[in-house]
């Protein structure tokens, strides 16, 4: 295996740092937060509404109620990657019981949702948001992951005949259009974040295949290639992740139960391609990264998820409740997506940490190193 090789598998998991040495380096020396601390909790519910609102109106959804732990048995927890290296936390729960219920605390909702579209009597067009939390142990703590995720995590039941690209893209501009109004509103509520430092989010993003990067970047690992892209387009919405490209590799390992990254479709230019999924990513000026917002696709059909399965080697999720559910056309067709909070809030807001707007746990070395740099760090 050649050197390019290597990286490109180490690649694949996920998007984070792995060194406080890096983290170190990542985080500005000059930075000077553009909100006192008791604004920055103002500007980000105002935020937060603007959006909840605004996401309802534009995707035909409704708040709802979401768990924060579900039963194992159930197979509706979200597993991050297909690997096995993000595990959930799992506990006995039920005082009295004689076989006490085996629970886990959800990574996202990702699946749980697609359930509860047939749970609130939901038809074709509509839809449900939630203001999900959920806990991934097995990240590496760095400036924008943290043990505790706070999400948008929405779903929506669509056609079959919805099941293709341009749907897709109509989608991720509608969630586009309601982030670049939230930017907008809070503007104009606090002037100071409208600064030629730290430019604003552009108008409109960009659409571009996975497969079309990797042939722009062909020697780069993933990471390296989407902040190469990124520094042309500031803001891109990344189609077909989960497919192994022609290099053999996956943009990203994605789980194979939820997202649709097998059928097959064309790019722009008129080359075969695979997926109906994909993540936006935009630049972020203040630590000069990619900064990714959300991931989203239309999910998998029955077909497509035994497809998906099989080449994670995982058909014996076919026996799990809610993949029983999908073959068994018990639940509807759907298209949905997480859009990261603290991760909205953190760009919006001009932060140069995830814990400028979040509260979680954080190590000392990682507090010491904010400290140094004038980021405080919500405790």
């Amino acid at each position: 295996m050649t050197d390019a090789e290597t990286d490109k598998k180490a690649d694949l998991a996920g998007p984070g740092i792995s060194t406080y040495e890096k983290v170190d380096e990542v985080l500005p020396d000059d930075y000077t937060p553009l909100l006192t601390r008791k604004e920055t909790m103002k500007a980000l519910f105002m935020v937060k509404n603007y959006i909840e609102e605004n996401m309802c109106k534009e995707l035909n959804l409704m708040m709802v109620q979401v768990p924060l732990i579900v039963d194992v048995e159930s197979g509706v927890n979200d597993m991050l990657d297909r690997d096995g290296s993000r595990t959930p936390i799992e506990f006995d729960c039920g005082l009295g019981l004689e076989k006490p219920i085996r629970a886990s605390i959800v990574q996202a909702a990702t699946k749980w949702k697609r359930v509860a579209l047939k749970q609130f009597d939901c038809e074709g067009g509509e839809g449900i948001n939630t203001d999900m939390r959920a806990v991934r142990k097995d990240y590496f703590l760095d400036h924008d992951h943290s043990a505790y995720v706070d999400q948008w995590d929405w779903e929506k039941v669509i056609t079959a005949e919805d099941r293709n690209l341009d749907y897709l893209k109509d989608t991720v501009r509608k969630i586009w259009n309601v982030l670049k109004g939230a930017e907008n509103l809070v503007q104009k509520e606090f002037p100071q974040l409208k600064s030629d430092k730290y430019p604003s989010l552009p108008d409109e993003l960009k659409f571009i295949h996975a497969e079309e990067i990797l042939d722009m970047y062909p020697d780069l690992p993933r990471k390296q290639r989407e902040t190469e892209i990124i520094k042309k387009y500031p803001a891109i919405f990344i189609i077909g992740i989960g497919w192994p490209l022609k290099d053999g590799y996956p943009h990203e390992m994605r789980a194979a139960d939820y997202d649709d990254w097998v059928t097959e479709t064309v790019s722009a230019d008129g080359k075969p391609t695979h997926g109906l999924n994909g993540d936006i990513l935009v630049w972020n000026p203040i630590t000069k990264r990619r900064h990714e917002l959300t991931s989203m696709g239309i999910r998998v059909t029955k077909e497509t998820l035994k497809v998906q399965l099989e080449m994670s080697g995982q058909m014996d999720f076919l026996n799990l409740p809610y993949h029983k559910a999908i073959l068994n056309d018990e639940i509807p067709l759907s298209i949905g997506g997480g859009i990261g909070q603290s991760r909205t809030y953190m760009l919006l807001l001009k932060k140069a940490h995830l814990g400028e707007v979040s509260v979680t746990v954080w190590p000392k070395q990682l507090k010491d190193i904010c400290a140094k740099k004038n980021i405080h760090v919500l405790e």
